[in-house]
């Protein structure tokens, strides 16, 4: 305890360190308070802010509640993060996309220009639907042409505005920016769901015997995702020596980190949006609604569903780390910086062996992550409140790890840098591993 406020105090003391996370929890706080701004012409008394259900339950998680209660920042950063995959996509497709992730900063900048113009016209059309979908003509206290018109440029520019913010984070602050605008929506969830489970526990049978038992459940659950987001496998890299006049370089051993889960949560996203297409069609044609098959997808606690999920997830689990995880192009990297993987040749057999290891891992991978994904369905199935069971696992509970990691991460780099001790002490891996960094694309949450 006496070292953990000593490190706490070590955080305070170092300038820089503290203005990043002072100017971050101020970002953030700008962003809570923007939530609960209504829409122009919106009558604030009608406005229930009761959860949703499918994706748009979805879509109300990553808007920390602004969805349902028709906030201007009701559509949240979900057109960025599609827009982002978008790029991400077009850069395998498409030659000229794939040009400037190889062009270096320039490249960059010009995929991040073709990202915010592409989420300004996701958004647009994401504003229309939701203004059709989610506000009825009884909370409107203007006029429906004039309504719909102003309130499609004030949705449009509250995500831009939160992309804003999220850069500003980046840049300014600490962490991933819009990780972490995702990450506060969702927490802020917690707090009424965990009050609402005591109470509703507490005058259940079982008691507050049963809650405790809940508590160190998501206790085991969180470390067991813990495991599974820090999993990596280390694949040895021996560099050449080199002599520049009296000094020598390389002749090191160093490791390539290569992750076990290095889609992140990307397979459950993809994955969910598939998983509501069932409920979509029953709503569409109501007579489908007594197929026994339809039922049971659209029941997310039916075991039909969970294993479809489940399947659905290890699928796009290899999927997605095969656009993301590039191992030519980590082969051609090592091979230029003169170093190569002991027992194996430079150039297509690194690019092979690479390739091997990663499937290898990334089944195990997948198979935990979509453990990890129903975790929330068999907590519903025990009548845990399904505001807290979401938590139990799913979307929220890796990304609250993720980004929580990644921060505390970035937070230790600055103790180090200044000889501080750090926060953590596992997961550090020795050695430059410079060669993941050109050779991936990690997903945006």
């Amino acid at each position: 305890m006496k070292k953990f406020f000593t490190t706490l105090s070590n955080i305070w003391k170092i300038d820089d360190l503290r203005v990043r996370i002072t100017n971050t929890l101020l970002f953030l706080l700008i962003y809570r308070a923007g939530s609960f701004i209504v829409l122009p012409g919106v009558s604030p008394a009608s406005v229930s802010g009761k959860g949703a259900e499918g994706i748009a339950g979805l879509l109300n998680m990553f808007s920390g509640g602004s969805f349902s209660h028709a906030s201007i920042f009701a559509l949240g950063v979900m057109p960025y993060i599609s827009a982002s995959i978008v790029v991400q996509l077009l850069g395998i497709a498409v030659p000229y996309f794939a040009k400037l992730q190889k062009e270096g900063e320039s490249g960059r900048n010009k995929l991040n220009q073709w990202t915010r113009y592409l989420t300004i016209g996701i958004t647009a059309l994401q504003a229309a639907a939701y203004l059709k979908s989610q506000i009825t003509p009884d909370q409107m206290e203007i006029a429906n042409p004039y309504f719909t018109v102003l309130n499609m440029f004030v949705l449009t520019a509250g995500t831009m505005f939160i992309m804003w913010l999220g850069e500003k984070i980046t840049d300014k602050g600490i962490g991933n920016g819009i990780s972490l605008i995702i990450m506060v929506g969702i927490i802020s969830a917690l707090p009424g769901a965990f009050f609402s489970e005591f109470q509703s526990r507490n005058a259940a049978a079982g008691g507050l015997v049963m809650f405790i038992v809940e508590i160190v459940a998501l206790i085991a659950v969180v470390m067991f995702t813990i495991l599974i987001v820090q999993g990596t496998r280390k694949v040895a890299v021996q560099y050449a020596k080199r002599i520049v006049g009296n000094k020598q370089y390389g002749g090191v051993r160093q490791y390539i980190p290569l992750k076990v889960n290095a889609a992140g949560v990307m397979p459950i996203i993809f994955a969910q949006a598939l998983m509501f297409i069932p409920a979509t069609v029953t709503q569409f044609f109501p007579k489908a609604a007594s197929n026994p098959i339809l039922m049971s997808l659209s029941d997310y606690t039916a075991w039909g569903h969970n294993l479809l999920f489940a399947m659905l997830i290890i699928v796009f689990t290899y999927f997605y780390t095969a656009i993301t995880v590039n191992p030519n192009q980590m082969a051609e990297d090592m091979k230029k910086n003169g170093g190569f993987i002991p027992g194996i040749k430079p150039g297509k057999a690194t690019a092979d062996f690479i390739d091997g290891v990663i499937s290898r891992i990334t089944l195990p991978g997948s198979i935990f992550l979509a453990i990890i994904a129903v975790f929330p369905a068999l907590a519903a199935l025990l009548h845990i409140n399904s505001a807290f069971a979401r938590f139990f696992g799913g979307t929220s509970l890796i990304i609250l790890v993720g980004v929580v990691l990644d921060t505390l991460q970035q937070i230790e780099s600055h103790l180090l840098m200044r000889h501080y001790d750090g926060l953590m002490k596992t997961g550090r891996i020795k050695g430059r591993t410079s060669v993941p960094a050109s050779g991936t694309s990690q997903p945006v949450i």
